[in-house]
Protein backbone atom coordinates (compact mmCIF):
# COMPACT_ATOMS: atom_id res chain seq x y z
CA UNK A 1 0.00 0.00 0.00
CA UNK A 2 1.19 3.50 -0.82
CA UNK A 3 1.70 5.86 2.09
CA UNK A 4 -1.00 8.49 2.59
CA UNK A 5 -1.33 11.50 4.85
CA UNK A 6 -4.72 11.91 6.55
CA UNK A 7 -5.49 15.48 5.48
CA UNK A 8 -9.21 15.26 4.66
CA UNK A 9 -12.42 15.24 6.68
CA UNK A 10 -13.73 11.85 5.57
CA UNK A 11 -16.03 10.29 4.68
CA UNK A 12 -17.77 13.11 2.86
CA UNK A 13 -21.56 12.75 2.82
CA UNK A 14 -23.71 11.58 -0.07
CA UNK A 15 -26.84 13.72 -0.24
CA UNK A 16 -30.01 13.63 -2.31
CA UNK A 17 -31.11 17.17 -3.31
CA UNK A 18 -34.83 16.38 -3.48
CA UNK A 19 -36.13 19.51 -5.23
CA UNK A 20 -33.30 19.55 -7.77
CA UNK A 21 -33.71 15.85 -8.49
CA UNK A 22 -37.44 16.31 -9.06
CA UNK A 23 -36.88 19.31 -11.35
CA UNK A 24 -34.52 17.25 -13.51
CA UNK A 25 -36.55 14.05 -13.29
CA UNK A 26 -33.43 12.16 -12.21
CA UNK A 27 -32.62 9.85 -9.30
CA UNK A 28 -29.77 12.15 -8.33
CA UNK A 29 -27.30 11.93 -5.47
CA UNK A 30 -24.35 14.21 -4.75
CA UNK A 31 -21.03 13.17 -3.23
CA UNK A 32 -19.99 16.27 -1.31
CA UNK A 33 -16.26 16.39 -1.96
CA UNK A 34 -16.52 20.15 -1.63
CA UNK A 35 -16.57 19.24 2.08
CA UNK A 36 -13.25 17.36 2.24
CA UNK A 37 -11.72 20.11 4.41
CA UNK A 38 -11.84 23.85 5.13
CA UNK A 39 -10.30 26.40 2.76
CA UNK A 40 -8.25 23.63 1.13
CA UNK A 41 -11.39 21.58 0.32
CA UNK A 42 -12.25 19.97 -2.99
CA UNK A 43 -11.20 16.93 -4.93
CA UNK A 44 -7.50 17.85 -5.05
CA UNK A 45 -6.91 17.09 -1.39
CA UNK A 46 -7.58 13.38 -1.96
CA UNK A 47 -4.74 13.30 -4.51
CA UNK A 48 -2.47 15.44 -2.34
CA UNK A 49 -2.78 13.00 0.56
CA UNK A 50 -0.69 10.59 -1.51
CA UNK A 51 1.50 13.11 -3.28
CA UNK A 52 2.50 15.02 -0.15
CA UNK A 53 3.14 11.71 1.64
CA UNK A 54 5.63 10.95 -1.13
CA UNK A 55 7.16 14.41 -0.73
CA UNK A 56 7.59 13.81 3.00
CA UNK A 57 9.07 10.38 2.34
CA UNK A 58 11.67 12.02 0.07
CA UNK A 59 12.38 14.58 2.84
CA UNK A 60 11.34 17.45 0.58
CA UNK A 61 11.25 20.94 2.01
CA UNK A 62 9.65 22.59 -1.03
CA UNK A 63 6.77 21.61 -3.33
CA UNK A 64 6.48 22.91 -6.88
CA UNK A 65 3.26 22.72 -8.88
CA UNK A 66 1.27 24.60 -11.50
CA UNK A 67 -2.18 25.56 -12.77
CA UNK A 68 -4.34 28.34 -14.08
CA UNK A 69 -4.37 31.67 -12.29
CA UNK A 70 -7.32 30.61 -10.11
CA UNK A 71 -6.16 27.00 -9.77
CA UNK A 72 -7.97 25.05 -7.04
CA UNK A 73 -5.14 22.53 -7.05
CA UNK A 74 -2.50 25.21 -6.51
CA UNK A 75 -4.53 26.71 -3.66
CA UNK A 76 -4.99 23.34 -1.95
CA UNK A 77 -1.28 22.61 -2.36
CA UNK A 78 -0.27 25.97 -0.90
CA UNK A 79 -2.52 25.62 2.15
CA UNK A 80 -1.57 22.01 2.84
CA UNK A 81 2.13 22.80 2.44
CA UNK A 82 1.73 25.60 4.97
CA UNK A 83 0.14 23.16 7.41
CA UNK A 84 3.03 20.72 6.92
CA UNK A 85 5.78 23.34 7.15
CA UNK A 86 6.75 23.06 3.48
CA UNK A 87 7.56 25.90 1.11
CA UNK A 88 5.39 26.04 -2.01
CA UNK A 89 6.18 27.45 -5.45
CA UNK A 90 3.24 27.89 -7.83
CA UNK A 91 3.55 28.47 -11.58
CA UNK A 92 0.25 30.08 -12.56
CA UNK A 93 -0.87 30.69 -16.13
CA UNK A 94 -2.18 34.14 -17.07
CA UNK A 95 -2.54 36.02 -20.34
CA UNK A 96 -0.43 38.96 -19.14
CA UNK A 97 2.11 38.00 -16.45
CA UNK A 98 3.44 41.55 -16.31
CA UNK A 99 0.05 42.81 -15.14
CA UNK A 100 0.27 40.74 -11.97
CA UNK A 101 -2.53 38.78 -10.32
CA UNK A 102 -5.60 40.28 -8.62
CA UNK A 103 -5.61 39.38 -4.93
CA UNK A 104 -8.93 37.56 -5.02
CA UNK A 105 -10.32 34.03 -5.00
CA UNK A 106 -7.70 31.30 -4.96
CA UNK A 107 -4.84 33.77 -5.45
CA UNK A 108 -5.77 35.47 -2.17
CA UNK A 109 -5.61 32.10 -0.41
CA UNK A 110 -2.29 31.30 -2.11
CA UNK A 111 -0.88 34.55 -0.77
CA UNK A 112 -2.27 33.98 2.71
CA UNK A 113 -0.54 30.58 2.75
CA UNK A 114 2.79 32.19 1.91
CA UNK A 115 3.18 30.56 -1.50
CA UNK A 116 5.73 31.91 -3.97
CA UNK A 117 3.74 32.71 -7.11
CA UNK A 118 5.47 32.80 -10.47
CA UNK A 119 3.17 34.04 -13.23
CA UNK A 120 3.81 32.62 -16.70
CA UNK A 121 2.22 33.07 -20.12
CA UNK A 122 0.15 30.38 -21.86
CA UNK A 123 3.07 29.84 -24.24
CA UNK A 124 5.49 29.16 -21.40
CA UNK A 125 2.84 27.10 -19.59
CA UNK A 126 2.73 24.71 -22.55
CA UNK A 127 6.24 23.64 -21.45
CA UNK A 128 5.28 23.51 -17.75
CA UNK A 129 6.98 20.19 -17.05
CA UNK A 130 10.29 21.60 -18.27
CA UNK A 131 9.71 24.87 -16.39
CA UNK A 132 9.06 23.04 -13.12
CA UNK A 133 12.04 20.73 -13.64
CA UNK A 134 14.27 23.79 -14.15
CA UNK A 135 12.88 25.39 -10.98
CA UNK A 136 13.55 22.17 -9.08
CA UNK A 137 17.16 22.16 -10.33
CA UNK A 138 17.54 25.79 -9.25
CA UNK A 139 16.22 25.05 -5.76
CA UNK A 140 18.36 21.92 -5.50
CA UNK A 141 21.46 23.90 -6.45
CA UNK A 142 20.70 26.33 -3.63
CA UNK A 143 20.57 23.45 -1.13
CA UNK A 144 16.82 22.83 -1.12
CA UNK A 145 14.96 19.55 -1.56
CA UNK A 146 12.11 20.12 -4.04
CA UNK A 147 9.27 17.79 -4.96
CA UNK A 148 7.36 18.40 -8.21
CA UNK A 149 3.63 17.73 -8.45
CA UNK A 150 2.10 17.79 -11.95
CA UNK A 151 -0.87 19.90 -13.01
CA UNK A 152 -3.93 18.98 -10.97
CA UNK A 153 -1.98 16.37 -9.02
CA UNK A 154 -2.92 14.15 -11.94
CA UNK A 155 -0.58 11.20 -12.20
CA UNK A 156 -0.81 7.56 -11.21
CA UNK A 157 -0.06 8.25 -7.55
CA UNK A 158 -2.54 11.11 -7.28
CA UNK A 159 -5.24 9.03 -8.98
CA UNK A 160 -5.12 6.58 -6.06
CA UNK A 161 -6.97 9.27 -4.11
CA UNK A 162 -10.07 8.67 -6.21
CA UNK A 163 -9.67 4.92 -6.17
CA UNK A 164 -9.90 5.30 -2.41
CA UNK A 165 -12.87 7.67 -2.78
CA UNK A 166 -14.75 4.92 -4.63
CA UNK A 167 -13.93 2.51 -1.81
CA UNK A 168 -15.38 5.08 0.58
CA UNK A 169 -18.59 5.26 -1.48
CA UNK A 170 -18.82 1.46 -1.50
CA UNK A 171 -18.68 1.43 2.30
CA UNK A 172 -21.42 4.07 2.44
CA UNK A 173 -23.61 1.98 0.12
CA UNK A 174 -22.96 -1.10 2.25
CA UNK A 175 -24.33 0.83 5.23
CA UNK A 176 -27.53 1.38 3.27
CA UNK A 177 -26.84 5.02 2.48
CA UNK A 178 -27.86 6.58 -0.87
CA UNK A 179 -30.16 3.66 -1.65
CA UNK A 180 -27.63 1.00 -0.76
CA UNK A 181 -26.94 -0.20 -4.30
CA UNK A 182 -24.52 0.74 -7.10
CA UNK A 183 -25.08 3.77 -9.27
CA UNK A 184 -25.51 3.56 -13.00
CA UNK A 185 -23.26 6.52 -13.71
CA UNK A 186 -20.89 8.82 -11.83
CA UNK A 187 -20.60 12.32 -13.34
CA UNK A 188 -17.85 14.81 -12.53
CA UNK A 189 -15.77 17.67 -13.92
CA UNK A 190 -12.52 16.81 -15.67
CA UNK A 191 -9.70 19.36 -15.91
CA UNK A 192 -6.53 17.28 -15.83
CA UNK A 193 -7.66 13.64 -15.88
CA UNK A 194 -6.57 12.31 -12.50
CA UNK A 195 -9.99 12.23 -10.86
CA UNK A 196 -11.46 10.52 -13.94
CA UNK A 197 -8.74 7.87 -14.03
CA UNK A 198 -9.00 7.09 -10.32
CA UNK A 199 -12.79 7.12 -10.30
CA UNK A 200 -12.99 4.74 -13.28
CA UNK A 201 -10.53 2.30 -11.73
CA UNK A 202 -12.13 2.52 -8.30
CA UNK A 203 -15.72 2.33 -9.56
CA UNK A 204 -14.93 -1.01 -11.18
CA UNK A 205 -12.89 -2.42 -8.29
CA UNK A 206 -15.50 -1.55 -5.66
CA UNK A 207 -18.66 -2.01 -7.79
CA UNK A 208 -19.77 1.59 -7.41
CA UNK A 209 -20.94 2.26 -10.98
CA UNK A 210 -20.69 0.77 -14.44
CA UNK A 211 -19.96 4.14 -16.07
CA UNK A 212 -17.94 7.20 -15.15
CA UNK A 213 -18.71 10.27 -17.25
CA UNK A 214 -15.95 12.88 -17.10
CA UNK A 215 -17.19 16.27 -18.28
CA UNK A 216 -14.20 17.99 -19.88
CA UNK A 217 -13.87 21.67 -18.98
CA UNK A 218 -10.95 22.50 -21.25
CA UNK A 219 -9.30 20.02 -23.62
CA UNK A 220 -11.18 17.83 -26.09
CA UNK A 221 -12.34 14.23 -25.80
CA UNK A 222 -9.36 12.74 -27.63
CA UNK A 223 -6.82 14.58 -25.45
CA UNK A 224 -8.39 13.44 -22.20
CA UNK A 225 -8.84 9.89 -23.47
CA UNK A 226 -5.09 9.69 -24.01
CA UNK A 227 -4.25 11.37 -20.69
CA UNK A 228 -6.55 9.17 -18.63
CA UNK A 229 -5.23 5.99 -20.27
CA UNK A 230 -1.68 6.97 -19.32
CA UNK A 231 -2.69 7.83 -15.75
CA UNK A 232 -4.59 4.55 -15.33
CA UNK A 233 -1.59 2.59 -16.59
CA UNK A 234 0.62 4.38 -14.05
CA UNK A 235 -1.87 3.78 -11.23
CA UNK A 236 -2.08 0.06 -12.02
CA UNK A 237 1.70 -0.14 -11.94
CA UNK A 238 1.60 1.30 -8.41
CA UNK A 239 -1.29 -0.93 -7.28
CA UNK A 240 -1.44 -4.26 -9.15
CA UNK A 241 -4.80 -5.03 -7.52
CA UNK A 242 -6.45 -2.55 -9.89
CA UNK A 243 -7.93 -4.17 -12.96
CA UNK A 244 -9.96 -2.93 -15.91
CA UNK A 245 -11.77 0.38 -15.30
CA UNK A 246 -15.47 1.04 -15.45
CA UNK A 247 -16.60 2.43 -18.78
CA UNK A 248 -15.02 5.89 -18.91
CA UNK A 249 -16.86 8.32 -21.16
CA UNK A 250 -15.08 11.60 -21.84
CA UNK A 251 -17.78 14.16 -22.68
CA UNK A 252 -16.59 17.52 -24.02
CA UNK A 253 -20.05 18.87 -24.87
CA UNK A 254 -20.17 21.28 -21.92
CA UNK A 255 -16.61 22.63 -21.89
CA UNK A 256 -17.79 26.10 -22.91
CA UNK A 257 -15.83 28.71 -24.86
CA UNK A 258 -12.53 28.19 -23.00
CA UNK A 259 -11.02 27.07 -19.71
CA UNK A 260 -12.51 29.16 -16.85
CA UNK A 261 -15.02 30.72 -19.29
CA UNK A 262 -18.66 29.64 -19.01
CA UNK A 263 -21.71 30.30 -21.16
CA UNK A 264 -24.71 32.40 -20.03
CA UNK A 265 -26.80 29.20 -19.93
CA UNK A 266 -24.25 27.48 -17.67
CA UNK A 267 -24.26 30.45 -15.30
CA UNK A 268 -28.07 30.47 -15.27
CA UNK A 269 -28.01 26.82 -14.29
CA UNK A 270 -25.53 27.50 -11.48
CA UNK A 271 -28.06 30.01 -10.15
CA UNK A 272 -30.96 27.58 -10.53
CA UNK A 273 -29.09 24.74 -8.81
CA UNK A 274 -28.35 27.00 -5.83
CA UNK A 275 -31.98 28.10 -5.61
CA UNK A 276 -33.32 24.56 -5.81
CA UNK A 277 -30.82 22.83 -3.55
CA UNK A 278 -28.44 25.21 -1.80
CA UNK A 279 -25.58 23.55 -3.68
CA UNK A 280 -23.02 26.09 -4.85
CA UNK A 281 -21.28 25.24 -8.11
CA UNK A 282 -18.47 27.16 -9.81
CA UNK A 283 -18.20 28.39 -13.43
CA UNK A 284 -14.84 26.70 -14.06
CA UNK A 285 -15.50 23.07 -13.12
CA UNK A 286 -18.64 21.90 -11.34
CA UNK A 287 -20.99 24.34 -13.06
CA UNK A 288 -19.94 23.06 -16.47
CA UNK A 289 -20.10 19.43 -15.36
CA UNK A 290 -23.56 19.78 -13.87
CA UNK A 291 -24.74 21.65 -16.95
CA UNK A 292 -23.65 18.61 -18.95
CA UNK A 293 -25.61 16.39 -16.57
CA UNK A 294 -28.62 18.71 -17.02
CA UNK A 295 -28.37 18.32 -20.81
CA UNK A 296 -28.26 14.52 -20.43
CA UNK A 297 -31.39 14.67 -18.27
CA UNK A 298 -33.23 16.82 -20.82
CA UNK A 299 -32.36 14.35 -23.57
CA UNK A 300 -33.79 11.50 -21.48
CA UNK A 301 -30.42 9.75 -21.19
CA UNK A 302 -30.67 9.47 -17.40
CA UNK A 303 -34.25 8.21 -17.23
CA UNK A 304 -34.52 5.32 -14.78
CA UNK A 305 -30.83 5.58 -13.82
CA UNK A 306 -29.20 6.14 -10.45
CA UNK A 307 -26.83 9.08 -10.87
CA UNK A 308 -24.02 10.24 -8.57
CA UNK A 309 -22.60 13.70 -9.13
CA UNK A 310 -19.14 14.25 -7.64
CA UNK A 311 -19.09 17.80 -6.30
CA UNK A 312 -15.37 18.55 -6.57
CA UNK A 313 -15.46 22.02 -4.95
CA UNK A 314 -14.13 25.25 -6.44
CA UNK A 315 -15.91 27.92 -4.39
CA UNK A 316 -12.99 30.42 -4.46
CA UNK A 317 -13.04 30.34 -8.27
CA UNK A 318 -16.72 31.34 -8.21
CA UNK A 319 -15.98 34.23 -5.86
CA UNK A 320 -13.33 35.52 -8.28
CA UNK A 321 -15.94 35.72 -11.07
CA UNK A 322 -18.70 37.68 -9.38
CA UNK A 323 -18.88 40.22 -12.20
CA UNK A 324 -19.93 37.46 -14.63
CA UNK A 325 -23.13 37.00 -12.57
CA UNK A 326 -23.88 40.67 -11.95
CA UNK A 327 -26.63 40.97 -14.57
CA UNK A 328 -28.52 37.96 -13.16
CA UNK A 329 -29.80 39.69 -10.02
Amino acid sequence: MRKRLALSHLPTPIQRPQRLAEALGVDLHVKRDDMTAGAEAGNKIRKLEYLLAAAREERADCVITCGGLQSNHARATALLCASLGLRSVLFLRTADPAAGAPIEGNVLLDRLAGAEIRLISPEVYSTRDVVMAEAAAEIRAAGGRPYVIPEGGSNGLGALGYVRAMEEIRKQLDLGLAGGKPFDVVVHACGSGGTAAGAALGAARYDVAGEVRAMAVCNDRETFARITREIMDDARALDPRLGAPAQLVIDDSARGPAYAASTPEQRARILKVAQLSGLVLDPVYTGKAFSGLWDMAERGELSGKRVLFLHTGGLPGLLAQGSAFADMF
